[in-house]
């Protein structure tokens, strides 16, 4: 295996790491954000307020983007076995 295929490899592998784990972070993001804005705008500031509408967004759009995280976690695990399937030369 060539230097080349494998930091090919590694820059799908970070690739799919980054599209899979960007829904939540970007949930958290806009819900951090109202929350923020809404804290700011009353001037209450607990930390709970902030923190459980943060894991129930984070949770549900998880819970959401599972089918479409589950085929593109399918799809590299997929092309990383037949690339090291060709690896050998086999036929």
């Amino acid at each position: 295996m060539s230097p080349e295929q494998i930091l090919d490899i590694g820059r799908e592998a970070i690739w799919t790491m980054v599209v899979v784990g960007a829904p939540g972070m970007l949930a958290a993001l806009l819900v951090g954000l109202s929350i923020a804005v809404l804290q700011a705008l009353t001037q209450v500031q607990e930390a709970a307020v902030a923190f459980v509408p943060k894991i129930l967004g984070v949770a549900a759009t998880l819970v959401i983007a599972m089918p479409w995280t589950l085929g593109v976690l399918t799809r590299f695990t997929t092309e990383l076995f037949a690339r090291i399937a060709n690896i050998g030369g086999g036929p």
